[in-house]
């Protein structure tokens, strides 16, 4: 079974760009998972903590992606 960040994290390598709790649930919505926008916040969260996007503005849950 797949989790929440790992079907989260295989849209942000596809696509890209910025992320915010509306896109994070949207995304796992499409996938089948009904998530809160809480949930949809902490797996932002933990993606950040590896490195794959970097929050964009300190005081909301807007991430961007890295660019390598």
């Amino acid at each position: 079974m797949t989790t929440h960040q790992q079907h989260l994290e295989k849209s942000i390598r596809a696509l890209g760009g910025i992320w915010d709790t509306t896109r994070a649930v949207t995304t796992l919505r499409a996938a089948g998972h009904e998530v809160a926008d809480k949930r949809a916040r902490q797996v932002l969260r933990d993606i950040a903590a590896t490195g794959l996007i970097v929050k964009a503005d300190p005081g909301r849950a807007i991430y961007r992606t890295i660019k390598h």
